[in-house]
């Protein structure tokens, strides 16, 4: 069902008076569908950020609402930004309205909105659009830097291909990408609400924005053809985050690759886990199958089978499986150094082959089937 009323986009805003210009054109420029009102909270801006936007609101399709703010230093930064923008938007928006946040200093696609609004009305309450360095300034940045980014997304590719054929999610079918970026997530007001809105932290909001809708089981759409071009540069306004990430990487690259990677047979073991933990969530309690789902899942996270039972009974099964990750000793993540990351590819691509291969002949279990290519 289409929403009750057009969406809203929220947009946490830091002293971007020579970029705010082309954000704001392209929203306007929006095929097959509208926005009904686009925030922008100003986070301690200096420059001349308002101005800008007073001169070009009257020429735009829909209503900007204008959020000065003034925060102390502890807390100006994205994450207080965004997470306010959004309860701005979600207000205008309605409950049963919903929210887009994205960047100051990206371009959306023209068919973002439409693309957007298709994946929610196929069922998904939140969806992740990609992130694309904007080509004419991808093309100042060194080519070392794009072929550490292209290895590191392939590899991400191939453990979430694992999750896909191993935990598949019928609100996320493949293709799919693995981004959580704040320069495109579009959320409906309750699950927005739900999730608890924006974490107001320095780094990271965004990733932990997701998290939290992963905790209370919200449907998400890692849409592939939702897109936003967003800035290259390497002076950027939030301490520690792309910018900054981009100019150490210039000097030296990292040592360790991002920290949500793990080995493949780890990854491997993870989806199976999830997996496990969603068939036993659809058994009755009490029942034969459903003690043998908790003896499958303790064995499989190598935790005490009555503390499995219990935690499994959470409200949400996300809130059940964050819970036991965290207890699992066998999915405490491990750090990948950039020098293995061939290794770990090869090994990546065999389980996925097998899986591949299992799904082409069911007769084959594919956790035996993929266990033994690594072996």
């Amino acid at each position: 069902m289409p929403p009750a009323r057009p969406p809203v986009v929220a947009i946490p805003v830091r002293n971007e008076a020579q970029r705010i210009d082309p954000c704001l054109r392209a929203l306007a420029a929006q095929h097959g569908a509208c926005l009904s009102h686009v925030v922008l909270l100003l986070n301690n801006c200096t420059d001349d950020t308002c101005g800008v936007v007073r001169a070009l609101a009257p020429s735009l399709p829909f209503g900007v609402v204008v959020v000065p703010r003034t925060y102390p230093p502890p807390i100006a930064h994205a994450g207080t930004a965004r997470r306010a923008a959004m309860q701005v938007a979600a207000a205008l928006a309605g409950p049963d309205g919903i929210v887009l946040t994205t960047d100051a200093d990206g371009r959306v696609a023209p068919d973002w909105l439409v693309h957007t609004l298709a994946a929610l009305d196929a069922g998904a309450e939140v969806v992740c659009g990609r992130a694309l360095i904007d080509p004419e300034e991808a093309r100042l940045i060194p080519a070392h830097l794009h072929e550490d980014d292209r290895m590191e997304t392939a590899y991400a590719t191939l453990l979430d291909r694992i999750h896909d054929l191993v935990d598949p999610d019928l609100h996320d079918p493949w293709p799919r990408h693995t981004e959580h970026s704040g320069a495109s997530i579009a959320v409906t007001v309750a699950a927005w609400r739900r999730a608890g809105g924006v974490p107001a932290v320095p780094l990271g909001e965004d990733r932990g924005f997701v998290r939290a809708l992963r905790h209370v089981d919200a449907a998400i759409r890692h849409a592939p053809d939702v897109t936003v071009w967003v800035s290259g540069r390497t002076a950027g306004r939030a301490c520690g985050g792309m910018a900054d990430t981009m100019a150490r990487r210039m000097v030296r690259q990292d040592e360790m690759l991002d920290d949500s990677l793990e080995p493949p047979r780890a990854s491997l073991r993870r989806a199976q886990a999830r997996a496990t933990l969603r068939r036993l969530r659809a058994l009755l309690p009490a029942t034969g199958p459903w003690h043998d789902a908790v003896a499958d899942l303790a064995a499989l996270l190598r935790l005490p089978a009555g503390c499995v039972a219990h935690m499994s009974r959470a409200r949400f099964g996300g809130m059940a499986w964050d819970r036991l990750a965290a207890l699992s000793p066998v999915l405490r993540r491990v750090p990948i150094r950039r020098a293995d990351l061939p290794m770990h590819m090869d090994a990546a691509r065999r389980i996925v082959n097998s899986l591949l291969v299992a799904r082409a002949m069911p007769h084959v279990l594919p956790a035996a089937a993929a266990e033994s290519t690594v072996r």
